[in-house]
């Protein structure tokens, strides 16, 4: 297997028309030996005719890929790195949440415009079961979306709506497992040969209990294991079927080839439905071995590279997005940074960045942010983070022993202290969040709660406490002001916008209730948009410190992709401090005070020897006395190259 397969270049040309189908078979030659390689590495004497039947797949998905796709990926095509600009700036919601439906998001296009928004990322909506589906991620019909919120036609027109602002669609697709209900599913309990293989299952318990020795659990009080018996199994005798998170989500089998076809094509219809950014979900559990973690394998990589390979060849323009909350030395290289370069996502969440901002708030030290993010690999210049405060999931302390240790700190007492602190049980500490998933046998927990609940600012209204509120303001301005100049992509988490704090009304809903994640995915106060337009409210302050920072970005070229930011230390263990080095653009510095006292640093690794001027910041330009700024307590600033 080592050339393109005999006739495709008659099939495309027969397909696509002579200039399309010469596009189809450029982008084809150059992606060919690592499709090749992908295909024997995963499959080898199996592989028969598959690299045919996957090209034809992205060749028919190319065919039917509507004309004004293919004008945007022919725009992208001669500009590969536009989600690399500093004018991309996303946020995230759900639909429901956001605005009902998908039929009424266009009309609400002028508030995400208005807060810079450039990337929507549109969390599940793909049709789920019924009952319980870990917030959407059970998907049973991929080419559905939830009839709660809509129609797929209704989503074109959302995408459609958004291309004509020069705005992108992401939205979430699940690769490693559906729903039990999904018709794969059905068919393979019902013996359907079409299915055959498409999920894993044992008749007892003794490869179930090998694998779960080495496996950490994902939900250990809900969902111990990561087996689930199921009567109807193994022709009725019953079998412990693969389920790595919940019992209804059924692990697919990519061993079998016919399951990387089946989402390959699940991947390109949805593509040609607008969708620009696939947020690739559990990508690093997609391949198992025993005596392993079941996480991260090398197979893993290779199946989402040739799965990228595959969709990119029907349609240039889409990027993928992982989903992988992961060790970072482990993280990278879902952006492709191997020994050998292989892309495999354009996209990435900076988990570590936003884990240590949090820690660096509860502790007042950045030195372990500096240490842990200094010691992160580079990713390829072809990739960009997305940097974020507050997502839809719980906060994990992704604080390595390692990392801790070289602070004389002990990584547990650190990761407890940690969720001490934020769920207000640590002295002093006005954090109003709740533990998720404790686990009384290891000590472990993550965090639930919306950022302004986190920073104090719940705690200081209820209290009636203007300082307090300043104080909480500062921390979520610091925050941000990080997440937007430290380069990538940066999210706004619906409802940050306005600092909406904790609903409780999530455990009304007996769907939602046993999930406290929801706490911090709370409907849109639109009522609160309308005092955002006072600039005295807490609305307009925060909406205005968005919009200044959203604005200030776009003014930095520094901030865009392409290359990385360089954590510096410029003298005081208090500040975070980092440089970007574009070399089109010149340099870039930013600094924030993690301290409520001020500091002082280097005022000439900051500002060039005086030679950067400030761009941005909390307390407008920072004073000079004796070769240091004056940092105010939790103040930030950015400096650039003019």
């Amino acid at each position: 297997m080592t050339g393109m397969p005999p006739g495709m270049a008659d099939e495309a040309a027969a397909a696509l028309g002579e200039d399309e189908a010469d596009a189809f078979l450029a982008r084809a030659g150059l992606v060919l030996p690592d499709v090749v390689a992908a295909v024997e590495r995963l499959y080898g004497d199996r592989a028969g005719d598959l690299l045919g039947r996957a090209l034809r797949t992205s060749l028919r998905a190319a065919a039917e890929r509507p004309a004004e796709l293919r004008r945007l990926d022919r725009r992208r095509e001669i500009d590969p790195a536009w989600f690399q600009s500093p004018r991309v700036q996303g946020y995230v919601c759900y639909v429901d949440r956001f605005c009902g439906t998908l039929r009424e998001l266009p009309g609400k296009l002028d508030h995400l415009e208005a807060l810079g928004t450039t990337y929507l990322h549109l969390m599940p909506l793909l049709r789920p079961r019924a009952g319980e589906n870990d917030g959407g991620y059970a998907v049973a019909d991929y080419r559905e979306v939830d009839p709660r919120l809509g129609t797929m036609a209704d989503l074109e027109a959302v995408a459609a709506a958004l291309h004509g602002r020069g705005m992108s669609l992401c939205i979430d697709l699940v690769l490693n497992h559906t729903a039990r209900e999904h018709a794969w599913a059905r068919g393979w309990l019902a013996g359907d040969p079409a299915y055959a293989g498409f999920y894993t299952a044992f008749p007892d318990r003794e490869l179930p209990d090998a694998y779960d020795a080495t496996i950490p659990e994902v939900f250990p009080d809900r969902a111990p294991g990561s087996f689930s018996w199921v009567p109807e199994a193994l022709g009725g005798a019953g079998g412990w079927v693969w389920t790595t998170f919940w019992p209804y989500q059924w692990d697919l089998d990519y061993t079998n080839p016919e399951v990387t076809l089946a989402v390959l094509g699940e991947i390109t219809w949805l593509a040609n439905r607008g969708v620009d950014v696939f947020r690739m979900d559990a990508v690093p559990f997609m391949w198992k071995r025993i005596g392993t973690s079941g996480q991260n394998l090398p197979e893993a990589h290779v199946l989402l590279q040739l799965l990228h390979a595959l969709t990119r060849l029907a349609a240039p323009g889409v990027v993928f997005k992982a989903e992988a909350i992961v060790a970072p030395d482990d993280l990278v290289q879902y952006l492709g940074a191997h020994e050998r370069y292989r892309p495999e996502c354009e996209l990435a969440y900076h988990n570590q960045l936003m884990v240590l901002l949090w820690s660096s708030l509860a502790t007042g030290d950045a030195r372990l942010a500096r240490q842990a993010l200094g010691r992160m690999r580079p990713i390829p210049p072809t990739t960009t983070w997305c940097t974020y405060v507050r997502g839809h999931d719980d906060i994990g302390w992704a604080v390595t022993d390692t990392d801790a240790a070289a602070l004389g700190l002990d990584g547990f007492a650190h990761r407890r202290f940690l969720n001490d602190f934020y769920s207000g049980r640590f002295p002093g500490s006005s954090a109003r969040g709740a533990l998720f998933q404790e686990n009384e046998a290891t000590g472990d927990a993550r965090i639930s709660g919306t950022t302004a609940s986190l920073c104090g600012i719940e705690d200081a209204l209820d209290r009636g406490d203007e300082a307090a509120l300043e104080t909480g303001l500062r921390r979520f301005g610091l925050l941000y002001a990080v997440a937007y100049g430290f380069g990538g992509i940066p999210l706004l988490y619906s409802g940050d916008e306005l600092a909406q704090r904790n609903d409780a009304g999530y455990r009304a809903d007996p769907a939602l209730a046993p999930d406290n994640r929801w706490m911090h995915r709370p409907p849109l106060d639109w009522a609160a948009t309308e005092r955002a337009v006072d600039p005295r409210s807490l609305e307009g302050r925060v909406t205005a410190l968005l919009r200044g920072l959203s604005e200030a970005r776009r003014g930095q070229p520094a901030l865009a992709g392409g290359t990385e930011s360089e954590v510096v230390d410029a003298g005081s263990d208090a500040v975070l401090v980092w440089r970007r080095r574009h070399p089109r653009s010149g340099t870039f510095v930013g600094l924030a005070n993690v301290s409520a006292r001020p500091q002082t640093v280097d005022a000439d690794t900051v500002t060039g020897f005086g030679t950067y001027p400030c761009v941005a910041g909390s307390d407008g330009p920072l004073p000079v006395e004796d070769g240091r700024l004056l940092v105010p307590g939790l103040g930030w600033a950015w400096y650039a190259e003019p």
